[in-house]
Formats: C-alpha cells, sequence, structure tokens
C-alpha cells in the first residue's frame, strides 16, 4: 500500500486583510519550495501587520513550529547589533569621523591609529580575519578577546576598499560599545537594556541559559562542501577563493573552524556574543526593531542626526563597491547592508538591514515605514534573494502597492 504523502504543517498567526497575499506565499513555500519551518512578520505605519509561522522547528523529532520559536538568524543578527550602535550614537557616546583609537586607544596598534568608526562600520577597516585562533575561553573574556583584536593588522589600507567582516566586525563593534558605555555592558547587554527591552522585542545576542530548550527551533544546515554543488547560487570568485584555506575569504569565514555553518548555533556557542552571526530570536522582534527604525526610531532615542545617518547615502570606499570577500557589488554603511547591485530590497536608496545566511532577512524601509523579517531553520544557499523569503517579501510589496491603489481610487 502506498502511503500518504505528509501534508506540511498549518500556517499560524494574524495577517491584517489588506496583507493576506504574504499569507497565500508563506503557505506556498511549504507546499511548493521546500520550506521546513519558518517565521514571517512585517510592521507598517508603526503597527504589525503580519505575523505567521508554520512547519517544523524540529525536523527530526517532529516538533511544530510555535508562536514563541526562537530562531538562529546568522548574519541577520549585524542589522540588531548595528540597531545598538545607532542607539549608542544618538547618545553621543561615539561619532563617525571620530578615529576609533580616540575610544579604544589600543586598537591604534598595526597602523590602525586613523580607521574612523565610520569606515569600521562600513566593512572598510581590512579587519576581516583574526590570525590568532579563537576559541571558547577567547569569546567568553572580552577583555581577552579585545587585546586579540587590537592586535590584528588590516588586510588592506582601511578606506581603500570594503570587504564582507562575516564574523569580526560584530566584536569590533562590541569592545568600542564596552570602552564608550558609562556601564561598561558588551554589546550583547546594550543591545538587551537599550533596544529589545523598550520595544518588548525578543531578541538576543548571547542567548540567556534559562531560554528553555523546547523553545529552539533546530537549523539544519550543511557540510562546507556541499557549496560546491550549488555554484549557480553563490557568487563563484567567492566560492573559488575560499578553497584555498590562506584566502582572505576562507580566513574570514573559517575563525571558528566549523564544518556545518549552523553549528554556531550549537549549546557551546549560542551563550556566547558573536554579534554578527549567532544572535537567536523571534521574526517578529527583529520586524518590530526595523519597524521602530523605519518610521524614526522615536520609541528607541534615535536623534534626528543619527536618522540622517542611517537613511544617508553610504560613503563608498576609494576604489568603489566591489566586495574583496563576497566578490561582487555591494554597499554598507552603520553597520546594516544597503541597496546595490547584488543586493536588491527595499523600494528606494534609503534602505537598510542585513540578509543571513541560509535565507533569513530583516530590513526596514524608510519611504514605507516598513519593518520586515524572515526566518528558516532550513538553510539555502544564496547569500541573498533566498525563493523562499524573497517570494514573501515580493508578495508585500505587491500589497503595498495595491493599498497605495486603493488611495488612488478612493
Amino acid at each position: 500500500m502506498k502511503p500518504k504523502a505528509s501534508m506540511p504543517a498549518p500556517i499560524e498567526g494574524t495577517v491584517a486583510p489588506e496583507f493576506d497575499e504574504v499569507r497565500r506565499e508563506f503557505e506556498r513555500n511549504f507546499v511548493h519550495r521546500g520550506e521546513q519551518g519558518a517565521a514571517c512578520a512585517i510592521y507598517h505605519r508603526g503597527q504589525k501587520v503580519v505575523d505567521l509561522w508554520g512547519g517544523e522547528r524540529c525536523r527530526v523529532n517532529s516538533l511544530p513550529w510555535t508562536e514563541r520559536t526562537l530562531s538562529l538568524v546568522f548574519s541577520v543578527s549585524k542589522g540588531m547589533a548595528a540597531t545598538a550602535m545607532a542607539v549608542a550614537h544618538s547618545r553621543g557616546l561615539f561619532e563617525l569621523d571620530q578615529p576609533v583609537a580616540r575610544y579604544w586607544p589600543e586598537f591604534r596598534q598595526q597602523g590602525k591609529g586613523d580607521v574612523t568608526v565610520r569606515q569600521l562600520l562600513a566593512h572598510q577597516s581590512g579587519l576581516v580575519a583574526v590570525d590568532q585562533a579563537l576559541g571558547v575561553t577567547e569569546l567568553a573574556d572580552h577583555q581577552a578577546l579585545a587585546e586579540i583584536l587590537a592586535r590584528q593588522q588590516p588586510a588592506w589600507v582601511p578606506g581603500m576598499k570594503h570587504g564582507y567582516h562575516a564574523l569580526t566586525l560584530g566584536w569590533y563593534q562590541s569592545e568600542l560599545i564596552r570602552r564608550v558605555d558609562l556601564q561598561g555592558r558588551s554589546l550583547g547587554a546594550f543591545f538587551r537594556d537599550e533596544v529589545a527591552a523598550p520595544l518588548q522585542a525578543e531578541f538576543y545576542i548571547g542567548l540567556p541559559s534559562q531560554i528553555d530548550e523546547q523553545r529552539l527551533a533546530r537549523t539544519d544546515g550543511f557540510h562546507r562542501s556541499a557549496l560546491l554543488w550549488h555554484l549557480n547560487e553563490l557568487p563563484l570568485g567567492m566560492i573559488l577563493s575560499g578553497i584555498w584555506p590562506y584566502s582572505l575569504v576562507a580566513r574570514s569565514v573559517n575563525l571558528l573552524r566549523l564544518q556545518n555553518p549552523a553549528d554556531i548555533g550549537n549549546l557551546v556557542f549560542r551563550g556566547l556574543e558573536i554579534p554578527s552571526a549567532n544572535g537567536i530570536g523571534e521574526a517578529r522582534a527583529i520586524a518590530r526593531i526595523y519597524g521602530s527604525l523605519a518610521t524614526g526610531g522615536r520609541e528607541l532615542g534615535i536623534t534626528p542626526r543619527t536618522w540622517q545617518e542611517l537613511i544617508a547615502p553610504p560613503t563608498p570606499p576609494s576604489r568603489g563597491s566591489y566586495d574583496a570577500l563576497l566578490k561582487i557589488e555591494t554597499q554598507y554603511s552603520f553597520g546594516f547592508s544597503r541597496p546595490s547591485k547584488a543586493m536588491q530590497f527595499g523600494s528606494g536608496p534609503a534602505a537598510f538591514g542585513s540578509p543571513g545566511a541560509g535565507g533569513s532577512l530583516g530590513m526596514a524601509d524608510p519611504e514605507e515605514q516598513l519593518g520586515f523579517a524572515y526566518v528558516t531553520n532550513k538553510m539555502g544557499f544564496r547569500l541573498f534573494d533566498d525563493v523562499r523569503e524573497k517570494a514573501v517579501r515580493d508578495a508585500c510589496y505587491r500589497c503595498l502597492e495595491a493599498i497605495r491603489g486603493g488611495l488612488r481610487a478612493a
């Protein structure tokens, strides 16, 4: 007797009527696009209009994704870390065009004395790798890690070009926060107190030990060698460069010596602060934070001066926008990714956010006053525009266009 085909877990949550197409595309992800477990949330003009979840948070045990499931989001974490930096800037804790060494004197080693905060946050500092092995001991000791980071030599003349700081950016951000914050908090603690708490957004940079294991989605990753079977989905130059173990690409992504990228969410790492890569939280939390930023960030105390910096055109490096690590055209500012030829998102150049490995995305679209988040526990291979996330995002923008059309007709 032929076994019955398994049915995807039901989709749960709420959607405002004018965004119902988003629900339909989210459902199609499970039926037609192989989604396993995911959540999507959207804030529009300060209101939550989409809050959906479905599928399995753990494929092995067939456990359902629930309203309270927390998910590893990889580099979507960078956007949350950047939000903490924006709050700190609004409070006058640092200036973008001042040298990092003004706040962190030891940073000036290896010719880094003139590197500005703006260059650091725009992936222009050349600090993409660390020459010393990093293990749990080093990552758990903020002072020891700071000494290692300060000794690092840039891979290029800072400001000359940019390249994706896959793991290191968050650690440099954290030490800068520790130096300027009157309480000496790490980035994870600063984010918790000054971003997550005011917005009641459940997202963590360094997962607290009291969080119930049953709330966590189990991310299905892949062995690094599997990338070779998906060259059509990835920048070929990046993959070919990464094959050589001493290349910048290999040195930047292999800092923690993980064979499977999903291992960064394992028990040994999840309690540590890896602000560029191991944030864990709810999709609605990410959308809530971006939704606040997209409407000016007043709930977070974002000042008009900081707001203008967030939406201003990025300051490119002197040699242009070709990414020395990703091998594509990119743009960055203030710790966020910005729309570029290779990564187009939002309705205009003011948008900012961060994609995450495997198919997640968080972003703010100020022109639409929109905060968007999609998270998944089944890793794809694209750096950006994963077919599942993009289908939902495109549906969101079709809904916005329909809303505008209805207003014009009225």
